[in-house]
Parts: structure tokens; sequence; C-alpha cells
């Protein structure tokens, strides 16, 4: 929208129930409702959208990075209704859309691919056999889609059945459809891809290549460009087959070409093509200085290329990060929940931050849980890499769980900064990028400040009094009488009684009954909904951003963000009847929908068996027994929504 604006070119949007008070939304010129909050019956309605653009007028669709993006029967219904689809032929989709026959149409084409089974018998017993053939471990992929969905890797024999009907499950949600294909996995590949660019006048180029081998759960999660540790020839190598696989297909517009890039000899198998526009375009964007956007709108509109091979040129470096409401230390399980606060780094020619929220939105379970793309450039990797350490530690989210501090960890890591990386990468450095972190007494001391101050400000303005010393200035802290406080704070897995003590001038504070914490001076700067603290503590002056939120204290400094709780009294429940009969049951791990389950009441269930399947933000979780048992009631009903830490099944 914003490229479109640029170019004097209105703009109209369409959204689901969900997103009806959405940034994109805002920033259109004209925006209709297409359903409820269910893709299916909403965003992936593709008559519904092209009738919303005969109704508005528009002269063209540009489909995004998701839903019906690459969808075949999308592109034809725009073409039969003279709406031009901002993308690809639908035979271009179509072919590279079915990886199968894509990867007869590379091979074809002289791109060398990966050995595997990509045939049209989808037998158990058959797809079985030519695994033996592949040999463990391979991969077990869907011919449609993208995203790490409809994806499993068996690492054994044993796992083959189990992880191929999982595979057909999501798959046939997210894309409706089950046909899988095997591939030889490589243990240590690099995925690597490469931007190529054609238009109606049989010209193609590409735009060098990007690295995203970093990734959880088959998702990238940080990209770069250009990839590191390549050669100009091998370089020039992956371009040329990434063209002559755009030509192979008659392409038209934006497109991807993976490759799988072997870790120790450098070489390169195709892997597919994504027939769009990807997230992580804009790195690409920051060393070559184009609008890959505003070449779509020009080349759906007929023109030639803007630019010619010998013409494009890269420079510097770039990286993106893709912010997340996620837990990655409990597996990387997506969250859901409101944006309480949202600040990003100040933008500048060397920042940009691409996001489709804004403070107080609500990250919903119904979608994508990608919160912004922060995306940085540099003259050299070192420096790129350096401004996004820098960039990481100014995006400040409080209100739900976000994975930049993992982020943070990551790219500070010694074989992350060094380029050796893989798509293996995190289970590799698992134990080194998850360490057990000890919060320093010094944040404990400074959350508990900040909680207190936040509580005298609130309640002088409940009282309609001044608030006393520093709560109502910038200036020191100065009071003329003796106070205690104590709190008690759970900060991490960690439970603390902080004693906050005012005497004269000065404060002092201690943790767990321990020695008394001298601080000289705190100075507060007072912003809605936070604070900017200054703290003197035993003579160590640090500044930092404290957003408090009810009972919860969010602390964000040069190393990311510390969250605490203020331990309220709670009611005791009283003691049941039932003695000491041990009660366990299977709940949500996240917010979803409980799609299906495999139990009822009175089922007799082992240890690890499957007993029940939620939908969370596009993704499959089988949820499963962590004890034998017999069950005892399943209060949520297929189809229902539920909260994180819902019961959905109880055993006696």
């Amino acid at each position: 929208m914003r490229t479109a604006n640029r170019l004097g070119i209105r703009t109209v949007a369409v959204f689901s129930d969900a997103d009806a008070n959405s940034l994109h939304v805002k920033m259109a010129n004209e925006a209709y409702n297409i359903g409820p909050p269910a893709s299916q019956q909403s965003y992936l309605r593709g008559d519904h959208i092209v009738e919303v653009a005969k109704k508005a007028g528009c002269q063209a669709i540009h489909p995004g990075y998701g839903f019906l993006s690459e969808n075949v029967e999308f592109a034809e219904l725009c073409q039969q209704e003279d709406v031009i689809f901002i993308g690809p032929p639908a035979s271009a989709i179509r072919d590279m859309g079915i990886k199968s026959t894509s990867k007869y149409i590379m091979s074809a084409a002289g791109v060398p691919i990966i050995n595997g089974y990509h045939g049209e018998n989808q037998s158990d017993e058959h797809l079985m056999e030519e695994a033996q053939k592949i040999g463990f471990p391979l991969m077990i992929k869907a011919v449609r889609g993208g995203g790490g969905k409809g994806m499993r890797i068996a690492m054994t024999e044993a796992d083959f059945i189990p992880m191929l009907q999982s595979a057909r499950t999501e798959s046939e949600k997210a894309f409706g459809d089950t046909v899988m294909l095997l591939e030889r996995y490589v243990r240590s590949p690099r995925h690597v891809e490469v931007q190529v660019f054609a238009d109606h006048h049989g010209n193609a180029v590409y735009l060098y290549e990007r690295d995203c081998s970093v990734q959880r759960r088959h998702q990238k999660i940080i990209e770069e460009a250009p990839a590191p540790g390549l050669s100009e020839e091998l370089r020039v190598q992956l371009g040329e087959a990434a063209v002559r696989a755009a030509k192979a297909v008659n392409y038209v517009g934006a497109g991807t070409v993976e490759f799988i890039l072997d870790k120790e000899d450098l070489s390169f198998h195709f892997m597919e093509m994504n027939t769009r526009l990807q997230v992580e375009h804009p790195i690409t964007e920051m060393i070559t200085g184009t609008d890959l956007v505003e070449w779509q709108i020009k080349v759906a509109s007929g023109e030639p290329l803007p630019m010619k091979q010998d013409h494009i040129r890269k420079q510097g470096h770039a990286f993106e990060a893709r912010i997340y409401a996620e837990d990655p230390s409990g597996g990387f399980l997506p969250g859901a929940g409101p944006l309480d606060y949202f600040s990003t780094p100040e933008l500048s020619a060397t920042t940009r931050v691409e996001t489709g929220v804004r403070q107080g939105d609500e990250v919903s379970i119904h979608y994508d849980p990608m919160i912004a793309k922060l995306v940085v450039w540099g003259k050299n990797r070192g420096s790129s890499l350096q401004l996004l350490i820098e960039q990481l530690t100014n995006f400040q989210i409080a209100g739900l769980q976000t994975n930049i501090n993992f982020l943070i960890d990551l790219a500070k890591h010694n074989h992350f900064q060094s380029a050796d990386v893989h798509t293996g990468f995190i289970d590799q450095h698992m134990a080194t990028l998850f360490p057990k972190k000890i919060v320093p007494p010094v944040k404990v001391a400074q959350m508990a400040l900040a909680y207190i101050i936040n509580d005298r400000v609130q309640s002088s303005a409940v009282l309609g009094s001044k608030p006393l010393g520093p709560f109502a200035t910038e200036h020191n802290f100065r009071s003329n009488y003796a106070l205690i406080r104590s709190i008690k704070m759970k900060v991490g897995q960690e439970t603390y009684m902080v004693d906050v003590k005012t005497l004269g001038d000065a404060y002092s504070v201690r943790l767990n009954g321990g020695d008394w914490m001298k601080i000289s001076s705190v100075r507060r700067k007072p912003h809605v909904n936070r604070f900017i603290l200054e703290t003197n503590i035993e003579g160590h002056v640090s500044c930092y951003n404290a957003v408090i939120i009810d009972e919860n204290v969010t602390l964000f400094d040069e190393n990311g963000m510390i969250e605490g709780e203020i331990a309220q009294p709670r009611f005791l429940a009283t003691e049941s009847s039932m003695g000491n009969l041990d009660v366990s049951s299977v709940t949500a791990p996240m917010p979803g929908v409980l799609d299906k389950v495999f139990v009822k009441p009175g089922d007799t269930v082992k240890a690890g068996v499957p007993v029940a399947v939620l939908i969370a933000m596009k993704m499959e979780h089988v949820l499963k027994a962590t004890k034998d048992g017999v069950v005892k009631s399943i209060p949520n009903s297929e189809g229902s929504n539920v909260r994180k830490g819902a019961v959905l099944i109880s055993f006696e």
C-alpha cells in the first residue's frame, strides 16, 4: 500500500471480522469485510475477494505473501473476471506449485535436483517402498504450499508411517491436498534462495541470493543477503540456474528459487520455487536499492523490467529478523494476546520495520504469529550484524511473549557471528542458545523500584494530590521520612522478597533479607504506560525503560527484556474430599482451536498416545497423554476456541 500510494494508485483492503481494526484496513482508501476470522471463510474465499474487486472497480489484486498468493484457481478466476493478478500466470503457479512436477521441469532445464520420489502412486505401501530405496533419514513434503506446513522428517523406517500421516493431515488443512513427495535428507544443508524477476517480454533477471538457513519448525526466523561465504563464481551459477528455472515455466513477476546448498562441498540442488513475493524480500531491496513491489506493479501493467542484469549491483549486507509472538524456550510454541506496549527502533536509511500492527492491537490465534520484520543494512556483514543486535534491543514489546531475546542471543552467538550456519543450527546449539539465565540482583531491584514508583504515582492520581518527590518530576527522589515497603516478586523461575527503604534523600533495596544495596539517586521521565528510569546503585549508573501493566513489570535494557510479576495474595482453595487421588489432565499449550479429540470418557489410554489435535497459528499440534490413565471428562467440544492452559482432557 505504501508503494502504491507513492505511485499514485488507490488501494482497497479486504478483512475478516478479526481484522476489522487492523493497520492495513486503516491504510487503505477503502476496505471491505469478507467474512469470519477462519481463513477458510474469509481470506481463502477467492470468489468473495474478486467480487469485492469488481464492486470497488479495482484493476488488479496483489495477493500478498500467503493465503491465495500461490493458488492456481484464484489466479485463473482473476483472469476470467478480467482483473489483473499481480503475480505469475496460473500455468507457472501450477507447474512450480506442485513440487513433483517442478522437479521434472527443473531437471529438463538443467537445474540440479535432489534424489527422491515425486510420483503419483500415493499408497502407504508404495511410499514405504520408495522411502526404503532412498534411505533414512528422509524428508516428507506436501507437494503444494510452503511455510514448513505438511513437512516432516522420518529419521527411521519406524517413524515413516506416523510422520506421513501427520504431514498429510496438516497439508489437507493448509492446502486442501494430501499428495506427498519424498526426498533424501541432507544432514547439514544451507537454505539459499535466489530472487528472480521476469516480465511479459521474455526478460528475466536475478537480484542475488539470500541465506535463510536458521529456522525453527522448518520456518525461517532470520535471513541475510547476500549469502555469506560464497564465491562470486558460485553466486553467478546460482543466479543463472534460477533464471533458467523461471524461463522454463514462462514466468512473469517476482519469484524465489530455493536451493539446498551442501554446507560441506557447496554443491546446490533445486528445492522448490515460491511463485510470489517472499516475506524476506526487503533484504534484497536493501542490497540492490530497489522496490520489488514497484517492479511487481509495473511488470503486471505490461512494462518491461526496470533494469537489465548487467545494471543490477549488490552493495553492503542486510539482515531481517522475524519478530514472533512465541515461546522459544518452550519449543517455539506460538502465542497470542494484546500488544499492551509496542515500541520500534527509529527508522532510517539503514533500519526498516515492517509490521501490520500497532500498540493496543491483538495478535490473533487465527493467523501467523509474526508481529513484525526488523530489517537492517550495513557496509559489510559485521557492521550489519552489530546494527541488528542494537536495533533488536530497541524493539520493545510487552503484553505477550516474543522471540526478541532469543534473536539477540542468536545474533550474538559465536557460530552465527562467523556465518557457520545450516538448517539444524538451533538444534545443534540448543545448550548455548538456551542457557540458564540468572537475573542480576540489581535488575530485580530496578524492577521493584519501577513498580513502587508507578504505584505511588497511580495512588496520588486517584487521591487527587500532588505526587511526592520524583513521582511528578524528572528531579532526584528526595523524601523527608523513613519508610520500608516489601513486595514479593517473581522473575523467571525465582521468587524474591524485595524490601525498599526510603531514608532521607536516598533509597536502599535488599533481596530475600540480604545486604542492603544503596541507591544514591533515582531519576524518572514519565511517558504513557511506562517510565525511563536512571538509577545509581552502589556507584553503578544505568538507564532503562520500564513498562508496568497491572501486576507485571517489564524492564528493557541493552540485553533485551526481563519480565517480572508482583505476587499477590491468593485465597487458598479448600482441599477436596478426593484425598490423595491423582488427578491429571492434558491442557492447551497455547490458545487455539480444538480440532480433533481421539478419545471419549471411560477410554483407557497409554502414555504417549495422541489424544487430541490443536490448531493454532495455521499449524497442527498433536497432544499426547503424559501418563497411563482413564479419561474422566472432555470439557470442550471439537471446534471450540480454547485459551492457553485450558483443560482439554482430564483423567481419573
